[in-house]
């Protein structure tokens, strides 16, 4: 039973368009490609894959201009990455239509695993990809997750803001992270039933638990955080000194 994941890739990213060190610069289109400390994003990423045991393939969604340069990047600079089988495809307009050509271009047997897992989450560690991989192989279907800290509140939008409709109970929320992982005959019956149906979910578990799958949550990390903003990519900074 192999483990594959599909990292995408595809985005523009436009929130990290004032990132810090980008001053008189013009940033880069896609957030993934944003230094973190002199290497992009994404490479952290997937090195973080490229060491685990537990993974055998690595499929990267890309937009299309992207994946030669990428490739020879990868070549030059990050060599270890590509111990691991890595596939650079083209992704979609979407996330869901990035994981869905990536999947297309899987090989699988119906008992092997498929995590998903985003391009700017370079703080994955060994101990949550293993966890998630094994929930997945017991479930069928399976995330990481924080307990919410915060209390939770349920609201209306309206045209002059939104009003409060009710307090949702915080022990009966979970805040979705990455990896997600799944059985791969789970994950592509889900994605089929979506794109039959026209639907769009928000993450690869959305779609699962539509298809009728229940789906397990591990415990992630606070340190796991997804870079979207400058003030994420500012505190990816202090986590990334701190660990070196």
């Amino acid at each position: 039973m192999k483990v594959v994941v599909i990292i995408p890739a595809a985005g523009l990213g436009t929130r990290m368009a004032s990132a810090p060190g980008a001053k008189g610069k013009k940033p880069a289109a896609s957030k993934q490609f944003t230094d973190l400390g002199g290497t992009p994003i994404l490479i952290h990423t997937l090195r973080k894959f490229a060491a685990s045991p537990e993974v055998s393939e690595v499929y990267v969604a890309l937009r299309s201009n992207e994946i030669s340069p990428f490739r020879t990047r990868l070549e030059k600079e990050a060599k270890d990455i590509l111990q691991k089988k890595v596939h650079l495809v083209e992704g979609g307009e979407h996330r869901q239509h990035s994981v869905a050509n990536a999947l297309a271009a899987v090989a699988a047997v119906p008992d092997d695993i498929v995590l998903v897992h985003d391009a700017v989450r370079p703080f994955v560690t060994e101990e949550i990809i293993r966890d998630v991989v094994q929930a997945a192989r017991k479930y069928g279907a399976a995330i990481a997750g924080l307990p919410a800290v915060d209390t939770v509140k349920q609201v209306e939008r309206t045209s002059e803001g939104a009003l409060i409709t009710a307090t949702v109970p915080r022990e009966r929320v979970v805040m979705a992270q990455t990896p997600q992982g799944f059985r791969y005959d789970v994950l592509k019956k889900a994605f089929d039933e979506a794109a039959a149906d026209g639907f769009t979910g928000t993450d690869e578990a959305s779609l699962v638990e539509r298809s009728g799958h229940e789906v397990a949550v591990v415990m992630g990390s606070p340190r796991n955080l997804k870079i979207t903003t400058p003030a994420d990519l500012e505190l990816a900074q202090f986590y990334l000194k701190a660990t070196s």
